[in-house]
């Protein structure tokens, strides 16, 4: 978990709002991984969008501004283990509640991207498309897009033969194609179709 707090003038207490948003539900390997973000009032983050509708470099500078100017932030996860474990939304929830608890400015009110809300200890309210509307959560999204692909890109050196630092995880052609002749890593959700059934042919392939 990773975690920050500027120190600056704080605005009223009363009114801090966390935005939460997560990233990583879709793909067949590695955490699904969240983020909780306050931001300062008086220090404003030109450019903050929904992570996906930004180009990488534009991602990478915002991911560093945020992180130096919001009052507070936190990146937390769920592992491979935990998702296949809970399930990817139980997992999910589980990820945002931990980005919320490593808040050190606890807010009154957080902001869920989405249309479901994790059990939290203030008031929350989740916003459809939120990552889009809300700066608070968009801050949160690309943190936790930047954080995610930078490890997926890592993974790719890890594990090469299956373009992970290309697709993310994601369930593509490519990343099929390599998972039926590699097998899956240990970073693959198990739980996950596509790679219980590689699973599966490999078990039968050793049985024969």
């Amino acid at each position: 978990m990773q975690m920050g707090l500027d120190f600056t003038l704080v605005a009223d207490v009363e009114q801090l709002v966390a935005g939460v948003d997560e990233v990583g539900r879709g793909p067949l390997c590695g955490a699904v991984v969240t983020a909780a973000v306050i931001l300062d009032p008086n220090r404003p983050i030109l450019g903050l969008d929904d992570s996906k509708k930004l180009t990488e470099a534009k991602r990478e500078k915002l991911y560093e501004e945020i992180i130096e100017k919001s009052l507070s932030w936190c990146i937390a996860r769920a592992e491979v283990e935990e998702i296949d474990e809970l399930n990817i939304l139980h997992a999910t929830m589980l990820a945002m509640q931990r980005a919320v608890a490593g808040l050190h400015i606890q807010p009154k009110l957080a902001m869920i991207d989405g249309n479901r809300c994790p059990q939290l200890p203030m008031r929350a309210e989740a916003v459809i498309q939120g990552d889009g509307k809300v700066p608070a959560i968009a801050a949160a999204s690309i943190l936790a897009k930047v954080s995610r692909d930078r490890e997926m890109a890592a993974f790719e050196l890890i594990y090469p033969g299956y373009g992970i630092g290309g697709h993310k995880g994601y369930p593509t052609s490519v990343h099929l194609e390599a998972l039926a002749r590699l097998g899956p890593t240990p970073i693959h959700r198990r739980s996950f179709a596509p790679v219980r059934l590689a699973y599966e042919a490999l078990e039968s392939l050793t049985q024969v």
